[in-house]
């Protein structure tokens, strides 16, 4: 009898016909409601090309020595500083090399006196962040003949702003294979007209003065 005058019937019956008493099925709503939720909550997750947020190198103490930022997380240079700091006192005595902090993935390693940091969200995969950082730590031990550490990287400081570009453009990663990015930096060099090169060691000489200076 329940089933005839439709009382007592279940969430499916209810989507399946319409009430007796004119009302809208309940249950659907809901139904179409959890849809719509599934749908944003894929829109959200799904997959993106700009796969990192930053890209930094840290000295012992902490300190900037390269940082490059590809979107507005941290939207100035107080707040990369402090997330700078944040980030080297959570994980310059570990030897964890993946951490999730302030709600971003953070995958790291060290060589004798430098941090290097490649930033994703907290939903990125760590494999695809970790091989930008591979690419990056083995590009510069190639380009340093493998002396990768604070001093050899202040003298070669283009090489590593080429490096990274090559790297990740936007955020979006370009390139994973050492040798390649090795290659391009020093085809990017050769292409350097002679006034520009020579400008270009002028700047660079009096850059590394400075820099030694302060390292004394």
């Amino acid at each position: 009898m329940n089933g005839q005058n439709g009382e007592g019937a279940g969430p499916g019956a209810a989507i399946g016909r319409r009430p007796t008493n004119g009302a809208r099925p309940l249950p659907l709503l809901l139904h179409v409601g959890s849809i719509v939720e599934g749908k944003m909550e894929a829109l959200i997750l799904e997959p993106s090309l700009y796969t990192v947020k930053a890209v930094l190198i840290l000295d012992n103490d902490g300190d900037r020595l390269f940082a490059k930022y590809y979107d507005d997380t941290y939207p100035t240079v107080k707040e990369q500083k402090a997330f700078e700091k944040n980030i080297f006192n959570k994980t310059h005595r570990t030897d964890s090399e993946i951490a999730l902090l302030e709600g971003l993935t953070v995958v790291y390693k060290s060589s004798i006196d430098l941090y290097f940091y490649v930033i994703g969200s907290s939903y990125e995969n760590e494999l695809m962040l970790m091989a930008v950082l591979n690419c990056l730590f083995d590009s510069l031990s190639q380009m340093l003949r493998k002396n990768v550490e604070k001093r050899a990287l202040l003298e070669n400081m283009e090489g590593l702003f080429l490096a990274v570009d090559e790297i990740v453009d936007g955020g979006v990663i370009l390139e994973s294979d050492p040798q390649q990015v090795v290659h391009r930096v020093a085809v990017r060099g050769e292409d350097v007209p002679l006034t520009e090169q020579t400008v270009s060691q002028v700047l660079q000489s009096a850059k590394e003065q400075i820099k030694w200076s302060l390292l004394r």
